[in-house]
């Protein structure tokens, strides 16, 4: 029987994987940050496949705490990130990187929280990427 959290899931190519994709964001995208994360978005503009939905990467140090507490940051930014795709503009990559506030506000408020910071970084990278493109 298949997983039904499976199709709730990003694929694979909605990911950044590649040392390469993460320098190339981290070097001439823009930046957005608060208290618990930064946000960088980079377009990928005249790469095949353009018109997909954005690719993110995620960045989560020790900093932030152990094994445990970094692979469960990482699990809320996934899934705070999947309704937030719709609000940027198509082909661009994203990273994420957390800080090391982030566990405590996954700790504090869980997804609810992680999902209103990024909520606003999402906000305001969206409505930067509109003012460029007009």
């Amino acid at each position: 029987m298949a997983d039904p959290r499976a199709a709730a899931r990003r694929p694979k190519r909605g990911r950044l994987t590649r040392s390469a994709d993460f320098d190339r964001v981290f070097r001439r995208g823009r930046s957005f940050g608060n208290r618990h994360l930064v946000l960088h978005l980079f377009p990928r503009a005249g790469e095949p496949g353009d018109g997909t939905d954005p690719r993110v990467g995620l960045s989560v140090s020790r900093r932030v705490g152990g094994a445990v507490e970094r692979n469960r940051v990482k699990r809320l930014l996934r899934e705070a990130f999947s309704p937030l795709a719709e609000r940027l503009p198509t082909s661009v990559d994203v990273v994420i990187v957390a800080r090391s506030d982030a566990h405590d506000l996954a700790e504090r408020e869980g997804l609810a929280g992680v999902s209103a910071a990024l909520g606003e970084l999402v906000d305001r990278a969206a409505s930067a990427a509109a003012k460029e493109g007009s």
